[in-house]
Formats: structure tokens, C-alpha cells, sequence
């Protein structure tokens, strides 16, 4: 048997022949397909297609390499053609660097190769994401005077986009068509499934187009499925809806794949009338829905807190062969915890288990938030002390949940000392971490201690977002410290940091309650003039302020502001100015203008 070397399986530019750097092999490439492209290349008729033959006695990689050995013992060497089926064999494999290491031991016996022989390399090479040695073989091809076909080319795209390199792979489809190398359905999909990978969806909805001037290579169902899918998640479900219409006019019959993908995009935007039109579409167009699309709409369902009609699903479900997963179970699950109904949740987790569905972590995670969001924490805290029984340990998200369960209950030292847990043993917490306990700590009065975790933060460098300023911010102005709180407010441009519409709010809010009305005017002028316009909240909190400092003429401008861009008045608001007209403080004729905000 062939001994292979442990270094033979890792190369070096000398042991691959024709070498060149990949951008002066796509000038070769580029100068060399077009006057090629109307040339037969050597042997295509016979060692290419007879390479593709599998040989029946090898079944193992041992049985390859085996008669590898054999041949290269013969007096007379075999064709290049046994040879080619013995690499393809491997190749399919999956055995890539095996492939590259007896093709240079070709080399090394001087065994000639043909243009199949190079082709199969060339994909290898792709396999192991070597674009580099992939194209000094391609300069090879080309320099023995072979013209790449279909499959090399398509080989070659692949590999660009295992790597990522969208550009490449698109500079590669351009040579290919400019050459006279027609692209077939395999390269057209590939393309098309790389740019929607990288969220270029426009280059992928121009190549369907281009797709479609093509006679003889129209796309099938799996290209506009890719499209759609691409539209879908980036949450442009219109244009997926325009362009299933345009696939189905021309002909081209979705499947189950195209409508769960269209399904899932209408509930990733809450749409759920759509949602359910296109299932009952689907399964009017005898399209029978997989596990996958009733799951999708359980999960939307659930979301919703439609969990009754989301249980209703996975019945269906499962009598159509269906049977519900740990992803089903925990979007019922947090249905329930998001109305609260932790003891059918609960169920749910028992049922789960007794139908054999292994512990998940993420179940647990589910529970034990739920329970911290109704205050029921000693609930929380069992499940939590439960998992590394079940071999299961809490995650960062586990352990934040439960900080902030501790913290509604206003056990912020039982969350300090969770806190110092994870610091010692379990994972580093990280900012939304100690964003949770910073908040907590607020809510519960503790500014002095919110202000030394800060402090903390600020020591261990951990990237302080605008989201724990604005938690302390807020701390500050409730506590009604508003000196610290401007302090702050005016160190965010040196942290990097820009406030947004909770800054300005929160400010805004303080400096109302403290009095200081010229300087909130002040600042909500600034939030304007920085790109956040006023919504309905920020209104009704300016016009309370204004009136609550007497300036009433301030406080009906920004009423009729506030109509002209067609926000309302909320209902302390309206009750504010009503109490004021009855009294006389303002003109009767107002009346109108607030009684039909009621």
C-alpha cells in the first residue's frame, strides 16, 4: 500500500506545476478563454468522459490508495484515464487533500495529465479553500491548451464563495459568459446563493433577470426560492410576494421550500393574516406543509399569544406525521410565559420531557426568565439550581435573566452575589449584564451603589454603550441629581458615544421635575436639530412641563405641533387642558380640539 506522508497532505508551491498568482492566472484566464473557447480541448471525447466511470473494487479510501500503489508498480504504466477514475472515486470522498497529494505523485513519476485530471484537482484545491494553488492549476489548464468548461468554472465559483470572496466569484461568471462558457442551472444557483449569503440581494435579483434572457438556462424553482428567501429575511416581504407572482407566471411551480420561506417573512413582520393566506394557499395547491412550516407558525402564534390556536397547530401537526421538537415546545412555552401563564408553561416543560425530548438549555432559559418576569423567584431560582443535575450549564442569558428577576424583587445583593458567581466560575458576565443589575439597582433606590458598579464597569473596560448611560442617567434625574446627570450627559461625545431619543427623553424629564424648563426647551431644541424628531411621548412630557411652569401659550403651540404631525394627546394631557379651560386659564374654544383625543 501507498504510504502518504503526513507532509504530503499540506503542499507547497513547488510540488503543483504552471504557477502563478491568482490575479496574473485571471489575466491568463481572462486573454486566454476567449480565443480558446471554439477550440476542442485534447481528449475531451475519451479521457474525460471515461474518467468519469467509478471503478467497482474500491469501496474504501485504503482500497484507492491500495491500487494507486499497484499502478504505479506496473512496467507499463496505466492510461491516464485509470488514473482519473481513481482520483474522481476519492474525490467523492470527500477525500480532497488525498487527491492533491497522489496527483503529485503523478507528477513525481511523470504520469501526464489530461485536461479531467486537472478539472478534478482544480475542485480539490476549492474543496480546501486554496483558491490560490485552484487557480495555478487553472493556469496550468489553460497553458496546456484546454478550454475550462461548465463544471470547472462552476468548481471555481464555489470556491470563491466558500471563501467569501463575492467579487472573484462574480469576475469568474463574467469571464465564463464573455468566453463563451455557458453558465448552466448548478452555476446560476451558486451565484445566486453566494450574494444572498452576503446580503447583496439586488446583484441576486439582477442575475435572475439575466437568468431569464437565456433560452436554454431558465431558472427553476430553487433560484427563486433563493431570491425570496434573501427578500424574506432582510424583511422586504412585498418584494418577495411581487417576485413569487412573477415565478408563478412564468410557469414555474413553487414547493414547500418557497412558501415556509414566504410564511416565515410575513411573521418575522407580525403579519399574521398573510401568514396563514399563504399556508392555506399552499395546502389549496395540494403543496403538503413539512415540520418546518408548522413550526414557523406556532412559533408566530405563540408570539402572539395566540397559544391556544398555536397548540391547535401542533395537533395538526402531529397528525399529519409531524412530531412536535424542542424548538415547537419552547415557542409554546414562551407563549405562555409572555401572558403569563407560567403553570401552563410549566406543562408544556413536563410534556417535553416525557415525550423524550432531551433537557435543553434553552427551555430551561425560557422557564426561569418567565418566572422572573411575574416575581415568582424562588420558582426561577429552583430550575436554575436544577440544571447541573440535568447535565446542563446555565448560560450567560440564564444567569442574567435571574439578576433580573432578583432586582424586581429588590434582592439586588442576592444579584451582586450572582454577579461575583459568574465572575469567579461561571461565564464573564458582559455589559447587558451589568446593565441588568445597574438598572435594577436604580429602580431600587440604590444610586450610590449604581454609581460605584458603573465605576466598575468603567475599570474592567468593558465596552459601555449608550444604554447603561442612559440607566444611570435616569437614576440620576429620579434621584434628582441633576448636576451628576448633566455631568454625564456632557461626557458622551468624549466617550464616543451619541445621546439618542431615551437620553434626550430621560434628560428632558429631569430637568422638568427639577424645575429647570428653560434649559429642557433648550434641549429638546438640540434633540430636534440632531436628526430625532419629537414623537407622541416627548410631546405630551413637554406639554405637561410647560404647564406645570405656567407657560401656557408654550404648552398650546406644542399641542398644535404636536396635531400637525399627527400625534395625540394622551389622556393626562387632555385631562390636564380640559381642568384648565373649565377654570378659565385657557380659551372654550380649545375644547373641541382636545375632547376629540377622548
Amino acid at each position: 500500500m501507498l504510504k502518504l506522508q503526513k507532509s504530503s497532505i499540506f503542499f507547497n508551491r513547488n510540488a503543483i506545476e504552471g504557477i502563478f498568482s491568482p490575479s496574473s492566472t485571471l489575466y491568463l484566464f481572462k486573454t486566454c478563454i476567449a480565443s480558446n473557447h471554439s477550440k476542442a480541448s485534447p481528449n475531451t471525447n475519451n479521457n474525460s468522459n471515461n474518467g468519469r466511470h467509478n471503478n467497482a473494487k474500491i469501496t474504501t479510501l485504503d482500497d484507492a490508495l491500495n491500487m494507486f500503489d499497484e499502478m504505479l508498480q506496473l512496467r507499463s504504466l496505466p492510461s491516464v484515464v485509470r488514473f482519473n477514475q481513481l482520483l474522481a472515486k476519492i474525490a467523492k470522498m470527500k477525500r480532497y487533500s488525498v487527491v492533491v497529494s497522489l496527483y503529485n505523485q503523478m507528477g513525481f513519476h511523470r504520469i501526464s495529465t489530461d485536461d479531467y485530471t486537472l478539472s478534478t484537482v482544480i475542485n480539490c484545491f476549492c474543496h480546501l479553500n486554496h483558491m490560490g494553488f485552484s487557480l495555478s492549476v487553472l493556469g496550468k489548464f489553460i497553458k496546456s491548451g484546454y478550454v475550462p468548461d461548465t463544471v470547472t468554472l462552476t468548481s471555481l465559483i464555489k470556491g470563491f464563495l466558500r471563501q467569501g470572496m463575492v467579487d472573484e466569484a462574480a469576475e469568474c461568471y463574467q469571464q465564463m459568459t464573455r468566453g463563451g462558457v455557458k453558465p448552466d442551472i448548478v452555476t446560476y444557483n451558486t451565484l445566486l446563493n453566494g450574494f444572498c449569503k452576503v446580503g447583496n440581494t439586488s446583484a441576486a435579483v439582477q442575475l435572475l433577470w439575466n437568468m431569464e434572457k437565456h433560452r436554454n438556462c431558465k431558472p427553476d424553482v430553487v433560484a427563486y426560492s433563493t431570491v425570496i428567501n434573501s427578500l424574506c429575511k432582510h424583511r422586504l416581504i412585498a418584494d418577495a410576494l411581487n417576485l413569487f407572482s412573477e415565478m408563478t407566471s412564468r410557469g414555474v411551480i413553487p414547493d414547500v421550500v418557497t412558501y415556509t420561506m414566504l410564511i416565515h417573512g410575513a411573521c418575522m413582520l407580525s403579519k399574521r393574516e398573510e401568514a396563514m393566506r399563504l399556508f392555506n394557499e399552499m395546502v389549496g395547491r395540494n403543496i403538503t406543509p413539512d415540520a418546518h412550516t408548522y413550526t414557523v407558525l406556532v412559533d408566530m402564534l405563540s408570539k402572539k399569544g395566540m397559544v391556544a390556536d398555536a397548540q391547535h397547530m401542533t395537533v395538526i401537526m402531529e397528525q399529519k406525521g409531524f412530531k412536535s421538537d424542542v424548538v415547537t415546545y419552547s415557542s409554546l412555552m414562551e407563549g405562555y410565559c409572555l401572558r403569563g401563564e407560567m403553570d401552563e408553561a410549566r406543562k408544556i416543560f413536563d410534556m417535553m420531557l416525557d415525550r423524550g425530548c432531551e433537557n435543553d438549555i434553552h427551555g430551561y432559559g425560557i422557564l426561569i426568565n418567565g418566572y422572573c418576569q411575574i416575581r415568582r423567584i424562588d420558582e426561577a431560582l429552583g430550575l436554575f439550581e436544577e440544571m447541573p443535575s440535568k447535565g446542563l450549564i446555565p448560560n450567560i442569558v440564564t444567569y442574567s435573566s435571574l439578576i433580573g428577576g432578583f432586582c424586581k424583587v429588590g434582592k439586588t445583593q442576592a444579584a451582586w452575589e450572582l454577579i461575583c458567581k459568574m465572575q469567579d466560575c461561571g461565564p464573564i458576565p458582559d455589559i447587558q449584564t451589568y446593565s441588568i443589575l445597574l438598572d435594577g439597582l436604580c429602580n431600587n433606590g440604590q444610586l450610590e451603589d449604581a454609581v460605584s458598579l458603573f465605576q466598575d464597569m468603567e475599570e474592567k473596560k468593558l465596552p459601555i454603550d449608550i444604554v447603561a448611560y442612559n440607566i444611570l442617567i435616569g437614576g440620576l434625574c429620579k434621584a434628582g441629581n441633576l448636576v451628576a446627570a448633566k455631568d454625564l450627559f456632557s461626557q458622551l461625545p468624549s466617550k464616543g458615544l451619541q445621546p439618542d431619543v431615551i437620553t434626550y427623553r430621560v434628560m428632558i424629564s429631569g430637568l422638568i421635575r427639577g424645575g429647570q424648563m428653560d434649559e429642557a426647551t433648550s434641549l429638546h431644541k438640540q434633540m430636534e436639530e440632531n436628526g430625532y424628531p419629537s414623537n407622541s411621548g416627548t410631546y405630551n412630557l413637554m406639554i405637561r412641563g410647560s404647564v406645570c411652569n405656567h407657560d401656557l401659550s408654550r404648552a398650546v403651540q406644542l399641542a398644535n405641533e404636536m396635531g400637525g404631525r399627527g400625534f395625540s394627546a394622551d389622556v393626562s394631557t387632555v385631562d390636564m387642558f380640559l381642568d384648565l379651560i373649565s377654570s378659565g386659564k385657557l380659551d372654550p374654544s380649545l375644547r373641541s380640539m382636545f375632547q376629540k383625543e377622548l
